[in-house]
């Protein structure tokens, strides 16, 4: 039995997270729960687990739901995540608000489950060692990172030649150029495979979600960013694929569920038998492999480069993106406006290496200033 953790409980990962705790309740207990402003569902979250511990981090927070006392705030997220029942906290927060609790629960001993990208993207180094010096184990549930974790069974970065995430290629993969201009909103929140909330859905449209993988991966895995590819895979059934240096490739496959990395993160190294469904070769037919359009969606080497520099650059490019990506809808910027505003936001930048938190702080600030003074010039 694992105590867990639930940070963004409302969101799809945070709801996955539930169905399997409901799917193997011998192995997986939830403990703990936040949520920022769906309170309806969160209402019927807390039905179904009387025992987890409550926080609401929205100006709307209710005193209590049922009998039980709801946590505030930022203050409620570190309660929680240091909860000493808790086994495990997995951070399913959407953006930046996860970091402090992170770095809390690794304080406290508590191994992580991380889904928040931008949790390793904005401060990777501060993390990894800080779960070194702790003795804490950093469980990847991005399916990405969590079949590259499988593939790699324990082997480290000497064995390997290249990490290769596989990419759906999002809605407009085979748009032309020319045409991404017109792009609208409700085109790019249509998700040609993975049902996830507007954030990530508008990040694998742009392939910035990738990008953010990218540099999660150069820090998850302990390898350079020369050593990691992308394939687009329009199917999402290879979830990630790696390359040893006696060139064999090993890879994972499975349905397109979000039950899968987060039942690993959660039971492993063991594995346990659920009621998810097997895969069917024979249905599948094909499986299609094709190189991502690297020129027409420049989302890959600005985080190529945002990973190689290191410092404060990962975190200013996930602050403008992040401010782009509304101000594209709030249709206050065209669709390549996105990567327009993150490379000049970058450009901007003087990084810090080796930055402090309160540096990787100071400069996700700076860029969202930065990002919307240009959005509304």
């Amino acid at each position: 039995m694992k105590n867990v953790v639930v940070l963004g409980a409302t969101g799809s990962i945070g709801q996955s997270a539930a169905k399997v705790a409901r799917d193997i309740p011998h192995q997986m207990r939830i403990v703990g729960m936040s949520a920022h402003r769906n309170l309806a569902k969160f209402q019927e979250l807390a039905a179904q687990f009387p025992d987890a511990a409550l926080c609401v981090t929205g100006e709307d927070a209710p005193a209590s739901i049922g009998c039980r006392k709801v946590l505030r705030g930022e203050e409620g997220l570190i309660e929680l995540a240091t909860l000493p029942e808790a086994d495990m906290v997995l951070i399913a927060i959407v953006g930046t608000g996860g970091l402090r609790p992170a770095l809390a629960a690794i304080e406290a001993g508590k191994d992580l489950a991380i889904a928040s990208k931008e949790i390793l993207v904005m401060a990777g180094e501060v993390v990894m060692e800080a779960a070194r010096r702790k003795g804490v184990k950093i469980l990847p549930v991005d399916s990405e990172h969590n079949a590259i974790f499988q593939c790699l069974e324990g082997r480290g970065a000497a064995h390997v030649r290249r990490l290769i995430l596989t990419a759906s290629g999002g809605p407009f993969r085979k748009l032309p150029a020319e045409k991404l201009v017109d792009v609208t909103p409700a085109q790019a929140l249509k998700h040609p495979t993975w049902e996830m909330g507007a954030k990530v859905t508008l990040d694998s449209a742009t392939l910035f979600n990738k990008g953010l993988e990218m540099i999660e991966a150069r820090w998850l895995f302990d390898v350079g960013m020369d050593r990691i590819d992308v394939v687009v895979h329009p199917q999402s059934v290879v979830h990630s694929m790696v390359e040893f240096v006696d060139s064999s490739v090993l890879a994972q496959l499975s349905h397109s569920d979000m039950c899968f990395p987060i039942q690993y993160a959660v039971t492993w190294p063991q594995r346990v038998p659920n009621s998810l469904p097997p895969l069917d070769f024979a249905k599948l037919a094909r499986l299609e492999f094709e190189a991502p359009r690297w020129d027409d969606f420049p989302a890959l080497r600005l985080a190529q480069r945002a990973g190689t520099v290191g410092g404060t650059l990962p975190a200013v490019l996930n602050a403008a993106n992040e401010m782009a990506v509304a101000a594209f809808l709030n249709r206050q910027i065209p669709f390549p406006g996105i990567w327009e505003t993150v490379a000049a936001t970058m450009d901007a930048h003087r990084s810090i290496a080796h930055a402090t938190l309160d540096d990787i702080v100071g400069a996700d600030q700076w860029a969202r200033a930065y990002a919307l003074e240009r959005i509304t010039a």
